[in-house]
């Protein structure tokens, strides 16, 4: 009752401020203007920050106790201050960080901080960090319509959760009040702020919700971890709040790279680089408030168990950050390489160093191991035999790792391309796998004589540790191919042959540079019929094929098989011809470069290989 009528006031509340001041931003020109640097393409009201912090205020005043959340409302209410002067005048970035840092040196000041490190001095750095980290994320993330207010109604549920339940005699009631308030006012502000959006929250609502979040990750203290786990109190707010940190991360990163200010806008962030892949405005905010979901309910659960949802916790966060470095990949600046070098700013052999050197698989397969070997101590004991044998586990880790890493290494793990992860791909980690942990075998028998010790641990580590790597690699080629399959437009081709020659001529087709859409492939094979090829389907045989000719469904027509006679060919020839269908024939052979029995060609140079290419059907041979 007390938790939801701050709720439900400030929801009702924000609906009805948010169109007031829609309306004098209008009035008064307050509005964000297209730019190159922005999203949106046409002026958009501000200030809808100001109805979040009204329905916040209104809510607190009317169900809470603001002077009972101690320095949380001072600072939020400075930073509210600042955000809407930068609103309205616009601030420097180094204005704008100085005010900040200031706003955060309260909570030190009142003798909050995060517990995260024993030395107090440590401990008063990550604090400041973590405040000022924290804002400017959300204010980062403000960058698309229904995105930060999503999150942060997420991340605030999240929290609040984590802080249940509780009661007018805990400490943490008024700042479950406080959430509770957030929650109902940044639901209100989204009605108006979704896709497509008729107000922005501006800066003054989006360092509101930063500091508050921030704030409140020290203010409710243990209570949102559930108790005094040093896991706990790390990695609950960190989780909840995943979404914001990888995406400054990555702009943060990218724009280094690039030789850009990271103060400096742009459509760099994980949202448009997920449209940049082929998803909607709509679905690129809906995956990333799916994945806040995820984050905040994994944040939760460590109430529950700590210990099986910490080796969830790391695959999943693992999983994100792998997705947020194929994501780092795709490319959204214009002339990024030439502008880099003409500012100064790191090179391209650089940004060739952070994509593809070996050291970033190297410490992910130090962290996979890792878990791995936890996982499989967790798989093989029942809890109290886990508190039993952990001293071994300690003792071993170090070995165990070292071994496999090594094992990987020699097998030449590190010598391939993810993208390009195939089965012998899998084949040389399994190797990899089977001689580390043999290995492991034999120097933890030495070390150890198996007493107390169980063997078994490792055959389950093997088999988890050989998962988890094989999944790591292949997923960069399932995401690259599926995001293939999403960005597809132009001509609708269909693909003659579901063989090994289909399957070329679709790698080379989903190629951007090609801009076609595979509607699918033929086959005469009746068993290939409702089957998959690379994820697209075979639509049946030659009279399917011909149906969709006919219904206008088709632009073009790849020939991939030689399994066609002649007659057949000649008679897709006429078909196409009449149809104004483009008809074209996939070649892969060798062409010679040198001949010995020749000499060089004039202009050759000393190289050969596979040549594969379209050749469209010349009207000589029809």
């Amino acid at each position: 009752m007390y938790i939801g009528a701050p709720l439900v006031l400030a929801f009702i509340a924000a609906l009805l401020f948010v169109p007031v001041c829609r309306g004098l931003a209008l009035r008064f020109g307050f509005v964000a203007k297209p730019r190159e640097d922005r999203w949106h393409k046409k002026p958009i009201a501000m200030l809808g920050g100001v109805a979040i912090g009204g329905a916040i205020l209104i809510a607190m005043v009317g169900f809470g106790d603001l002077p009972k959340l101690g320095v949380l409302p001072a600072a939020v209410g400075a930073m509210f201050v600042m955000g809407l002067v930068d609103d309205i005048w616009s601030l420097k970035p180094a204005t704008k960080l100085v005010i900040e840092i200031g706003i955060a040196t309260l909570f030190l000041f009142y003798g909050h901080r995060l517990n995260w490190a024993n030395g107090v001095t440590v401990d008063w750095m990550l604090t400041l960090i973590w405040i000022v980290g924290i804002t400017n994320a959300f204010n980062l993330l403000d960058n698309m319509d229904g995105l930060c207010g999503g999150i942060a109604l997420i991340a605030a549920g999240a929290f609040l959760l984590n802080s249940l339940p509780v009661t007018p005699v805990n400490p943490a009631y008024y700042q479950a009040q406080y959430l509770a308030a957030l929650i109902g006012a940044l639901a209100g502000f989204l009605v108006y702020n979704v896709h497509p959006a008729s107000i922005f929250m501006g800066d003054s609502g989006s360092l509101l919700i930063g500091m508050s979040l921030g704030g409140l990750t020290l203010t409710l203290g243990s209570t949102i971890t559930g108790g005094q786990n040093v896991l706990s109190v790390i990695a609950v707010p960190m989780l909840v709040m995943l979404i914001p940190i990888i995406d400054t991360t990555l702009v943060t990163i990218s724009r280094m790279v690039s030789g850009r200010p990271t103060s400096m806008g742009g459509r760099d962030h994980t949202s448009h680089r997920l449209v940049a892949i082929g998803l909607s405005e709509r679905a690129a905010v809906a995956l990333l408030w799916t994945l806040a979901v995820a984050a905040g309910a994994i944040g939760v659960a460590f109430r529950a168990s700590v210990a099986w949802w910490s080796v969830v916790a790391a695959l999943f966060t693992l999983g994100l950050t792998m997705f947020a470095v194929y994501l780092g990949g795709i490319r959204v600046y214009e002339n990024s390489d030439a502008e880099a070098l003409e500012r100064g700013g790191l090179t391209p052999i650089v940004v060739d160093f952070v994509y593809r050197r070996r050291v970033a698989e190297v410490m992910l397969d130090f962290v996979l191991v890792t878990v791995s070997y936890y996982t499989a101590y967790r798989l093989k004991f029942d809890f109290i035999e886990f508190a039993a044998n952990f001293p071994y586990f300690l003792r071993s880790l170090p070995v165990v790792v070292a071994v496999q890493l090594a094992a990987f290494f020699a097998v030449g793990v590190y010598q391939g391309v993810w993208r390009h992860f195939s089965a012998s791909d899998a084949l040389t980690v399994a190797r990899g796998v089977i001689i580390g942990t043999a290995a492991s075998l034999l120097i933890l028998l030495y070390m150890f004589r198996f007493e107390s010790y169980s063997p078994n641990v490792l055959v389950i580590f093997g088999i988890v540790v050989a998962i988890m790597v094989t999944g790591s690699r292949a997923s960069f080629r399932v995401i690259s191919e599926a995001l293939q399959r999403r960005r597809q437009t132009g001509r609708r081709v269909v693909i003659y042959g579901a063989g090994d020659g289909g399957a070329m001529a679709m790698r080379e087709l989903l190629d951007p540079d090609h801009a076609v859409r595979i509607v699918g492939l033929i086959d005469d094979d009746p068993r290939k019929r409702r089957t998959r090829v690379r994820g697209f389907p075979v639509l049946g045989a030659y009279e399917s094929l011909r149906e969709l000719i006919a219904a206008g469904q088709v632009d073009a027509v790849v020939l991939s098989t030689r399994a066609i006679d002649a007659a057949r060919v000649r008679e897709l020839e006429a078909l196409c011809r009449e149809r104004q269908v483009q008809l074209t024939r996939l070649i892969v052979g060798l062409e010679s470069l040198v001949d010995p029995d020749r000499g060089v060609a004039a202009g050759a140079t000393y190289a050969s290989g596979k040549v594969r290419k379209f050749q469209i059907l010349p009207r000589s041979d029809r």
